[in-house]
């Protein structure tokens, strides 16, 4: 993971987190499919209010960046 992946702790920060990842893919589809879907994610958990349930969310979604960066 990027070096500031242990310092995401709210929502926000996952987002902002996640498409400085996609900075990182090379560019054209691959770098458009992957912000879409961390848009799509982002607005289907919008209302999710549980505290142990977003960390679950950003955990693994700082997990799936790290596979998406590495693969």
């Amino acid at each position: 993971p990027l070096p500031q992946a242990e310092l995401v702790r709210s929502s926000l920060q996952l987002y902002r987190y996640l498409l400085r990842c996609c900075r990182q893919l090379p560019p054209g589809p691959v770098q458009q499919h992957y912000r879409h879907a961390i848009r799509q994610s982002f607005k289907v958990h919008a209302d999710e209010d549980d505290p142990e349930r977003i960390q679950q969310i950003i955990k693994r979604a700082i997990e799936d960046a790290d596979w998406v960066m590495n693969k």
